[in-house]
C-alpha cells in the first residue's frame, strides 16, 4: 500500500476553489509511479530500457472533490496482474478518513521505439497485487458522443510528457476549456476514460463532444482512427 498526506494548494485548484480534474489524476499518476519504485519496478526496470508506462482506462467515483488548502490523504494499490496489463487502485480520504474520491485504472507498457503494448514477463516486470475490499470495478470504456459537435485541435509541446505524446491529464483540460460554464461549475460525480492511441506534438485530432443534462462527453480521432473517449458526470448544484 501506498500513503501520502498532502495538502491541497492554490495552484491545484480552479476558479470553485475545487481541485482541478488534471491536477487530480495527475496526483493518481505520480502515485502510481513513486508506488511502483518501492515495489523494486522503477525507471531502471522500465523508462531506462525503453519501456514506457501508459494509461489505458480510467474511472473515478466522486463523493467531492477535495478543496483549496484541505488536508487529504491519498491511499493506492497494485490488484492482480491481467496479462498485459497492470490494475491499479487509488482512494483520497479526507482527515476523519471519509472516501473523497475512489479510483481505478489499467496500465500497461509500451515499447518506446516500436509503439507497441509489450509482454511485461518478458522484461522481467511484474508487480504483486493485493485485495484490500475496497476495490471499485474497473473501468470499462465510456460511451461516444451521440449529437456530436465537431471541432480541430492541434497538440501544443506543453501538453506532451516525457513519453513524447499528450499526457492523459491534458484531457481533462481539454474538456473543461470546451464544456459550457454552467456544467464546469457543478459538482463531478464520475469520470471515466479510454486512451486508444497516441497523439503527438503538432499532430491535429478531430474532436466530437456532446453536452447533456448531466454529462460531458469528448472523443477524438485521427484519420478515422479512435484516439481517445472521455466521459464526465455531474451532480446538482449544492
Amino acid at each position: 500500500m501506498y500513503r501520502i498526506d498532502y495538502t491541497v494548494l492554490s495552484s491545484d485548484t480552479d476558479a470553485n476553489r475545487r481541485l482541478r480534474l488534471s491536477r487530480l489524476f495527475t496526483m493518481l499518476q505520480e502515485a502510481s509511479i513513486a508506488h511502483t519504485t518501492e515495489l523494486g519496478m522503477g525507471r531502471e526496470m522500465t523508462l531506462d530500457r525503453g519501456l514506457l508506462w501508459i494509461v489505458t482506462l480510467q474511472q473515478a467515483k466522486i463523493a467531492r472533490m477535495p478543496e483549496y488548502d484541505e488536508r487529504i490523504r491519498l491511499v493506492s494499490w497494485p490488484g492482480r496482474m491481467m496479462h498485459l496489463l497492470f490494475p491499479r487502485y487509488y482512494r483520497i480520504e479526507d482527515e476523519r478518513g471519509n472516501a473523497l474520491v475512489e479510483a481505478s485504472a489499467l496500465w500497461a507498457l509500451m515499447d518506446q521505439k516500436t509503439r507497441r503494448i509489450v509482454f511485461p514477463e518478458l522484461y522481467g516486470v511484474k508487480i504483486r497485487g493485493v485485495h484490500t475490499g475496497r476495490e471499485i470495478p474497473l473501468p470499462v470504456a465510456p460511451k461516444m458522443p451521440a449529437n456530436a459537435k465537431e471541432s480541430a485541435f492541434t497538440v501544443p509541446y506543453s501538453f506532451v510528457d516525457l513519453n513524447g505524446h499528450m499526457n492523459n491529464t491534458r484531457y481533462f483540460d481539454l474538456a473543461e476549456d470546451r464544456m459550457p460554464k454552467a456544467l464546469r461549475e457543478r459538482p463531478l460525480s464520475g469520470v471515466q476514460t479510454e486512451y486508444a492511441k497516441e497523439a503527438k506534438e503538432g499532430e491535429t485530432i478531430l474532436l466530437r463532444s456532446e453536452v447533456r443534462h448531466d454529462a460531458y462527453l469528448l472523443s477524438g480521432e485521427q484519420d478515422g482512427a479512435k484516439l481517445f473517449r472521455l466521459s464526465l458526470t455531474f451532480g446538482e448544484t449544492r
